[in-house]
């Protein structure tokens, strides 16, 4: 569990946003962020980002649902969100446990992912489910 990246206290409720402004995220972070980690399936390691887990229950879409884009590829199972303004990912849910969103955390108010330091990576590129004769 982290509490404070850089400067910046992690809340309970905590804030984001996309580039543009035009999606705003709350986000239920009561433990702080939590599991934070890249991917290196083909999506995510052209988009870079640090993801960490929230419940389904943990985003509140505050303003721009309207302005959310969805992309899905192989199994089409995982659902990532990004603003159709300014192509910023903010989040998405996770193949590997439906139950949860993984969030941006550059998308938080006052976090720069570079202060986190070393981020564990996960093997997206061997993905469980991509394995023959496995459940997703």
């Amino acid at each position: 569990m982290i509490k404070k990246i850089g400067p910046t206290e992690i809340g309970p409720r905590h804030r984001a946003t996309c580039h543009c402004g035009a999606v705003e995220l709350e986000l239920s972070l009561p433990d702080g962020i939590v599991d934070p980690r890249r991917c290196d399936c083909s999506l995510c390691r052209r988009r870079g980002a640090i993801a960490a887990s929230v419940p389904l229950s943990g985003i509140r879409i505050v303003r721009g649902q309207e302005h959310l884009r969805l992309y899905q590829f192989n199994t089409n199972t995982a659902r990532h969100y990004f603003c159709g303004n300014c192509g910023v990912y903010t989040h998405h849910q996770r193949r590997s446990n439906l139950e949860q969103y993984g969030f941006n955390l550059a998308c938080l108010d006052g976090v720069n992912p570079f202060d986190l330091g070393a981020v564990p990576v996960m093997d997206g590129v061997n993905h469980p489910a991509d394995r023959e004769g496995a459940a997703e």
